[in-house]
């Protein structure tokens, strides 16, 4: 894996890399979560093993084999393993935002249905109950209105890519 594949100032890449996994952190994202997704985002081939991954970050394996199980599950990263190879290759999962954030369709339905049994539990009318509605009504947008962006990001990801050479 190759992180300075051009000539590019390779300590300009690492602050990128810590800067933005701050910027991560910022969001809830747990640190070193952050910088193995920040690190695989520039690497040439947006792909490394744990060993690299540990080795460009200076962090232990044990590390990275955490994060990474973190960004899997979150859809942030994919594992993958070549024929015939040993080793693990983690990668920047193709269209990483929109799968991730499609992928809280089913914790919204979960937390609808925690307000809407909140809402019976503190009864109806109560300052409470019109903050659990409040809650209710904006999860029940995100549903309906986040595969409409969805759709948006594909078309503008599509004409990106096809701009770049990339289609």
């Amino acid at each position: 894996m190759c992180w300075v594949q051009r000539k590019i100032d390779e300590e300009a890449v690492r602050r990128f890399v810590e800067r933005l996994a701050l910027d991560l952190v910022a969001t809830g994202i747990p640190r070193m979560p952050a910088r193995i997704y920040a690190a695989l985002l520039v690497a040439e081939e947006g792909r490394g093993t744990a060993a690299e991954l540990a080795e460009f970050l200076q962090v232990s394996p044990a590390a990275v084999s955490g994060a990474v199980r973190y960004l899997t599950q979150v859809a942030l990263v994919t594992r993958e393993r070549e024929p015939g190879a040993r080793r693990d290759h983690y990668r920047v999962t193709e269209d990483q935002w929109s799968q991730a954030i499609l992928q809280q369709d089913a914790l919204f339905t979960q937390w609808e249905r925690t307000l809407s049994e909140g809402m019976e539990a503190v009864g109806e009318g109560s300052p409470a109950a019109a903050r659990l509605a409040e809650t209710w009504e904006f999860l029940q947008l995100m549903r309906e209105e986040i595969p409409v962006l969805v759709d948006k990001w594909q078309a503008r990801l599509a004409a990106l890519r096809a701009s770049q050479g990339r289609g």
